[in-house]
């Protein structure tokens, strides 16, 4: 396989897999019917969060729903009540910034991508009402004024453009373009001017209503730098303007740790220390300060003059034992050795008291804050621990694999795995009734599997736009941010009786972990490069194997009956293998493989002197990279996912086509996995 097509493979994968959610769709009772007579199904929960900073996370005054992205989602979150509602960008492009109206009553999103779009969405009734679009290359910032009236979008650095548009007449009222990379902008209480802050930036655009009320003509929008004096070679990483008393103030941060106001001249008039190594974001309140910072650090001011107030807690440290944090006295015991996720975000919600933050490690908070006199009376309303990275492989948990519930090794039903880039395996199960334990920090994760350093549990990308910084100081070490691309757990697969749990990661290491216990039992070097694909024999087959395959054209029969001893290795395949499946067919043992060397290989198991051994039967090529493969219920035929948007099934017996399903009628999208029902019938799609 050549270095070109190697690189289109994982850059494929890595397009549909990029955003470090897991999205769960699920139906039941009348609900159900609906959706199979509609032939649809509902969302019905997003694990995950790609808020990059305090753009990108927002509160609902009214209510206290939070709203966050998770890829081309917009998770609008209760809580109190732990439930989720969804918002879905038609476009399918990345949502990078939101922001709620001040009634609540609307969400308006920018995304990223080229001519991307300002788009307005109904909360209740989660559709869209508006779409604004004069960007050209991705939207960084968007906010509402608070009069309701305007929205002002800043796109990315390459964009340059700050537009302010009267929404409800989907007209561009006024323009300017800006130079410096912004971060984040925030409208004056009146409505009549609003602030931009960034990379040696902090500017006061002000709005001529006279001019603005002109229903066709787009004005230039004046702007007037901030006073920044010695201060002027900063990063900027947050701003938010003053409210009531202090409404003719501008409070920022700068990325060095310090918190600075503005006054109503546009003059830097004080500062604070923060007494950090990096300041990430603000919230700013008639009575509070908020400053998110490293380290997981968030310290409170006094917007009047700027005094300190206290501290508030920290969450959870990296590499915890999650399963063990069943008390929450732990949580507000620190440990001077423990490192701690960066707060990246941060909104405070002003009638019921909380502050919701999020962390680089792409955890979620919500703080009960209402009594600052005292932060250990600060409680945690809610919490939740996501990947930080791409998530490459889920598996469910076989029903009645253990001997079920309560039986010997066995994990709850409705257990699923996840594997991540972040270099974890994670245990999750959606049904509070039958969870392993109940952890104070999730009430959906169950257990975290770390498997190599816990610097890779931080999200750099985010921490470093956030600053203006590197990945070096976002935290990440010489040799990890050379390992960064090479980092993750690839694959994984539980055995059939659901007592083993086997990955395989993109160095090539082979782990098994023995799911009774978490412990692991088997950790070797299996393969030169990444492991694409891991698949156990199953019980109709009378054996007892483990094949795992990999980038390096090599696939390993293992004997997962005798502490996975090695029985055979496979070499015919000259590129890639993306798919390896076993099935008992006509009373013998077939193995298939599949790779991005357009070939499929049939096997058949025969019992040799030496021992078990697998002879190739037939070989098949096609004109395209094939990317995933199954076996259906009756193990006759196998689906192979395609390249070119197809699903061709194949004669597991004389390896010749059947039929051909295409996947996709339109030219977007690439057909990357392929899973058959329990139909038996070919004739039907798959």
């Amino acid at each position: 396989m050549t270095a070109e097509q190697s690189g289109t493979i994982r850059s494929r994968i890595r397009k549909l897999l990029r955003s470090p959610t897991i999205t769960l769709r699920r139906g039941s009772g009348t609900a159900r019917q609906r959706q199979e007579r509609s032939g649809k199904v509902t969302l019905e929960k997003v694990l995950g969060i790609s808020a990059p900073g305090n753009r990108a996370l927002a509160c609902d005054p009214k209510t206290g729903l939070l709203a966050y992205p998770a890829g081309c989602v917009v998770v609008l979150l209760n809580p109190r009540k732990n439930k989720q509602h969804h918002i879905f960008n038609s476009s399918r492009k990345a949502i990078t910034t939101l922001a709620f109206s001040p009634d609540g009553k609307y969400v308006v999103t920018g995304e990223s991508g080229h001519m991307p779009a300002v788009r307005v969405w109904d909360v209740s009734e989660h559709v869209q009402v508006a779409e604004l679009q004069e960007h050209k290359y991705g939207v960084a910032c968007v906010s509402f004024s608070p009069n309701g009236k305007f929205i002002v979008s800043i796109g990315f650095q390459h964009d340059m453009m700050v537009n302010v548009w009267n929404w409800k007449k989907n007209v561009l009222v006024a323009a300017n373009k800006v130079s410096s990379k912004v971060t984040a902008v925030s409208f004056s209480d009146d409505s009549s001017y609003f602030v931009t802050a960034g990379n040696r930036h902090v500017k006061f655009w002000y709005l001529d209503h006279s001019k603005t009320s002109k229903v066709n003509a787009t004005v230039p929008l004046m702007g007037r730098s901030g006073l920044l004096g010695e201060l002027r070679n900063n990063f900027f990483s947050d701003v938010a303007c003053g409210r009531g008393r202090q409404a003719s103030s501008t409070f920022c941060i700068t990325s060095s740790g310090l918190l600075c106001e503005f006054n109503d001249r546009r003059l830097l008039d004080k500062w604070v220390e923060l007494r950090v190594s990096q300041a990430t974001c603000l919230s700013v309140t008639e009575e509070l300060i908020f400053c998110g910072c490293s380290d997981g650090v968030v310290r409170a001011f006094s917007p009047v003059n700027l005094h300190f107030l206290c501290t508030l807690p920290r969450p959870h440290s990296l590499g915890v034992d999650i399963a063990k944090m069943v008390d929450a006295s732990q949580l507000f015991s620190c440990r001077s050795e423990a490192r701690y996720p960066d707060t990246v975000a941060l909104t405070f919600d002003p009638s019921s008291h909380w502050l919701s933050c999020v962390y680089n490690d792409h955890s979620v908070y919500v703080w009960d804050v209402r009594d600052l006199r005292d932060p250990r009376k600060a409680g945690k309303l809610y919490s939740a621990l996501y990947h930080s990275s791409c998530v490459w492989s889920l598996e469910v948990y076989p029903e009645g694999g253990g001997g079920g519930r309560g039986g010997e090794g066995g994990l709850p039903p409705g257990s699923f795995l996840s594997c991540s880039s972040d270099n974890t395996i994670r245990l999750w199960n959606l049904d509070g009734a039958s969870v392993l334990n109940r952890n104070i920090l999730s009430q959906d994760l169950q257990k975290v599997i770390y498997l190599d350093d816990i610097g890779y549990l931080l999200d750099t990308e985010s921490s470093a736009s956030i600053t203006g910084g590197s990945a070096e100081k976002a935290g990440l070490s010489e040799g990890q941010q050379g390992d960064l691309s090479r980092a993750g757990i690839r694959t994984l697969r539980v055995s059939p009786d659901g007592l083993h749990l086997a990955s395989g990661d993109r160095m090539g290491v082979l782990r098994i972990h023995d799911l009774e216990n978490m412990e692991e039992i088997l950790n070797v070097q299996a393969h030169d490069s990444e492991i694409l694909c891991l698949e156990f024999s199953r019980p109709d087959t009378g054996l007892q194997l483990l094949a795992t395959a990999g980038r390096d054209r090599l696939i390993h029969v293992l004997d997962a009956g005798t502490d996975y001893r090695l029985v055979q290795t496979l070499d015919e395949h000259s590129s890639s293998i993306t798919a390896v499946r076993f099935a008992a067919n006509q009373g013998k043992v077939r193995m298939i493989s599949c790779g991005a060397d357009k070939s499929i290989y049939f096997r058949t198991a025969q019992q040799e002197d030496e021992g078990l051994e697998f002879v190739r039967t037939h070989h098949v090529v096609r004109k395209t990279t094939l990317y995933d493969m199954d076996v259906e219920a009756t193990r006759k035929y196998a689906a192979v996912g395609c390249q070119d948007r197809s699903i061709r099934i194949f004669n597991i017996s004389n390896g010749k086509q059947r039929k051909v399903f295409k996947g996709s009628q339109g030219e977007d999208g690439t057909l990357i996995k392929s899973n058959q029902t329990s139909q038996s019938n070919p004739s039907l799609p798959v």
